[in-house]
Order: structure tokens, then sequence, then C-alpha cells
């Protein structure tokens, strides 16, 4: 006994594995920190464009605002057409992310949880609607638009919209469904529950970070959203900010300053909104290739 003891003292330690993030080289670090700055600096030129004068930005177009000029984004802010425009993006992706996770999160429900015939074809199918961009169908889609009376209005744009998600939708919701054991929903039926009753009560709740994944992403593309827009909307009553922007470049022109604090309050929204819910974002992800 004494012998063993004296082996187990003296084992050997073993050293503790580093992290990567420990381990990452100082390579590792510059090559990332120039990605960040490749993708940030457009964003800051554009904000800090806004806060100079016309004079300032020809003089010296990589400066910093000397002085500071904040009648850019006053005059902006208080442009009803500019509010219009953030009422009709805002109704668009509002409307298009309730739909996409309402209707992504049933489909992904029946591909997941029940076997009947054609159900891979099916999943193969949404799948395929990844590799199917918008801009392939806009011709057909503005016809399809146009036969059913839906130019000129948002429903023309939220629409399609939804379609074009819920590929995404589905290929993120469906691991997360899979993942749900089969003994919970045996044991709620056990207790009397129905198939519709464990699906709001167990599914839906269990599905939150995946769902919040999709709305975000469904939000965000919404918002972004530029070619479908062009081609719908006519009317400058109905524009949604892309189209604002568009508008607004073209009607000021040779005010580059004016046009840059439109661009950027534009912009605002969806990257404040991306930043706040980055975590979630990669958290159902993550949460969606384990499933």
């Amino acid at each position: 006994m004494t012998t063993i003891a004296a082996r187990r003292s003296v084992a050997p330690v073993r050293p503790r594995k580093h992290s990567t993030i420990d381990s990452a080289s100082p390579t590792t670090y510059l090559i990332a920190l120039v990605f960040v700055t490749v993708c940030i600096a457009p964003v800051l030129y554009i904000i800090l464009g806004g806060f100079r004068t016309n004079a300032q930005i020809t003089t010296d177009p990589a400066g910093f605002p000397s002085p500071w000029q904040l009648g850019n984004y006053a005059d902006v802010l208080s442009n009803s057409i500019f509010w219009r425009q953030v009422g009709n993006s805002a109704i668009s992706a509002i409307f298009t992310t309730v739909g996409v996770v309402v209707l992504g999160v049933m489909a992904s429900y029946v591909i997941a949880r029940y076997t009947f015939k054609g159900r891979g074809a099916m999943y193969s199918l949404f799948a395929a609607g990844l590799m199917f961009p918008m801009t392939v169908a806009i011709t057909p889609l503005y016809i399809l638009i146009k036969n059913l009376g839906l130019m000129n209005s948002l429903a023309g744009i939220i629409l399609p919209q939804i379609a074009f998600a819920l590929p995404t939708t589905i290929i993120i919701l469906v691991p997360f469904l899979r993942a749900i054991p089969k003994e919970l929903e045996e044991a709620a039926a056990i207790d009397g529950t129905s198939r519709l009753g464990f699906f709001f009560r167990m599914v839906v709740p269990l599905s939150v970070p995946g769902v919040v994944t999709t709305g975000i992403l469904a939000f965000i593309g919404s918002w972004n959203s530029y070619m479908l827009p062009l081609f719908i909307l006519n009317d400058e009553s109905t524009y949604t900010l892309p189209l604002g922007v568009q508008a607004f470049a073209s009607q000021y022109s040779v005010d580059t300053a004016k046009v840059l604090a439109f661009t950027s309050l534009s912009m605002i929204p969806a990257l404040v909104f991306f930043s706040l819910f980055e975590r979630r974002i990669v958290g159902g992800l993550t949460g969606a290739v384990k499933g």
C-alpha cells in the first residue's frame, strides 16, 4: 500500500493544454485586425463624413471633421420623408420576421419530428433554395407580383422576402427540433398532452435560440433589401430606406456630406440591432451545427 501511494505521489503532472485563443500567433491577430479594419473603415468614413462640410471632404477626403458639423444630421432627422421610409422599412422587416419565424418553426417541426414519404426530398428542396438567389428569380417574381396586384405595396416585398428566407430558417431550426428527445414527447403524450400542446409547450421554448437567430437574420436581410424593392416599389411614399438612400443621393448629388449623413442614419439601426444580438446569432448557429 505504501509503495502504491508513493508511486501515485510522484506521478508526473500532465501539462495543461493551452486554449486555441492562447496559442494564437501574432500573425493571426494581425490578419484579424486587417480584416476588421477593412470592414469597419468604410462605415466609419460614412458616419464621420456626415459631420463634415462639402469643402472639408473636397479638400481632405480622408480627414476628420474640423470643426464638427451637426447640421447635416439635423436636416435629415427633420425630414419627414426619412421617417416615412424608416416606418416602411420597419413594417417590412417586422412582418417579414414574424412570417419567417412562424412558418419556419411549423415547417421545421414537421420535417424534424414526423416520418413520411418524401421528407428527405422536402428537406433537400429547402436546402437547394440556399443556392437560388433572388437576383435569378427577379423577372418571374416581378411578373407574379404584378399579376397579384401587389405592385407599389409593402406586401409585394414582404411575401417574397418570407419565401426566400425560409430555406435558411429551416436549415437552422431542423437540427434544434431533431435534438429534442423522443422520450420527452412520449412522456407528454402519456400525460395527455396533444401534439399541438407539445409543440407550443415544449418545442417552441426549447427552440428559442434557433428562433432568435433566424429572426435576427430575417430582420436584417429585410432591412437591407434593395433589389426586390427596386423592382416592386415605384412610388416614393412606399420606399424603404435602401431605395430612399438612392433617391436622396440623386436629389442631393452635389451635397456629399448630407448624402453621407442620410446613408449613415439609414444603416445605424441594422448595425445596432446586429451588435446587440451578435452572441445569440453565434449561439444559434453553433447549436444548429451540433444538432
